[in-house]
């Protein structure tokens, strides 16, 4: 029965998602999502308020994806400086984000969602997933380094929303410069904010 019911909301989410990035979500109706996904429109409420929340759940469960494959892909690499580990995550999404401007454009501006929209977190992510996270990496990081930083967490919500917003116009307009050349004046702002003085 809980396979069943996590299958629905699975294919919810993912016919949502097709929807949105084919038509963009003012286009696409509650009744479009369920005839596609095969579900009943009553089944859409058990999951979700409305198509505003099921976009809002999909937005935080796609950046957090893209964190936690940047994470994965840091372990695999041994990279001891901890601003070169926060620069290798941001190279990783940016990269992945170029590659996919329907992602970057579904996501919009709201990239930091994926480590700070708490609610939504809480809702639909293990608690194991979130120890494992990139905020706690940081966090770590700023401690074992003993960087001094009046508040770490305002810090990584900064350098992901800079990441967010910059990249967004960056990657689909080369606006203020194409994404490889906008990187190291990026990278060097990152590194500004997060090294000793």
């Amino acid at each position: 029965m809980k396979n069943d019911k996590e299958e629905k909301e699975n294919r919810l989410l993912n016919t949502a998602f097709k929807l949105f990035t084919e038509k963009g979500i003012k286009d696409t109706s509650i009744q479009d999502i369920v005839d596609n996904a095969s579900v009943a429109k009553g089944t859409f409420y058990l999951y979700f308020k409305d198509k505003y929340e099921i976009r809002d759940i999909l937005i935080v469960k796609k950046s957090e994806k893209l964190f936690s494959d940047a994470l994965t892909s840091l372990r695999k690499n041994y990279i001891a400086n901890f601003s070169d580990q926060i620069i290798y995550i941001i190279n990783y999404v940016i990269d992945e984000l170029s590659k996919k401007p329907l992602l970057l454009k579904f996501i919009s501006k709201n990239l930091s969602w994926g480590v700070y929209n708490k609610t939504v977190l809480k809702l639909y992510e293990s608690a194991e997933k979130r120890e494992n996270s990139l905020h706690d990496l940081f966090i770590k990081g700023v401690k074992e380094n003993n960087i001094n930083l009046s508040n770490p967490d305002v810090t990584l919500f900064m350098i992901i929303e800079l990441v967010g917003s910059t990249c967004f116009n960056s990657i689909l307009y080369k606006d203020p410069l194409p994404i490889e050349e906008y990187k190291p004046f990026l990278y060097k702002t990152i590194r500004n904010l997060i090294e000793i003085s």
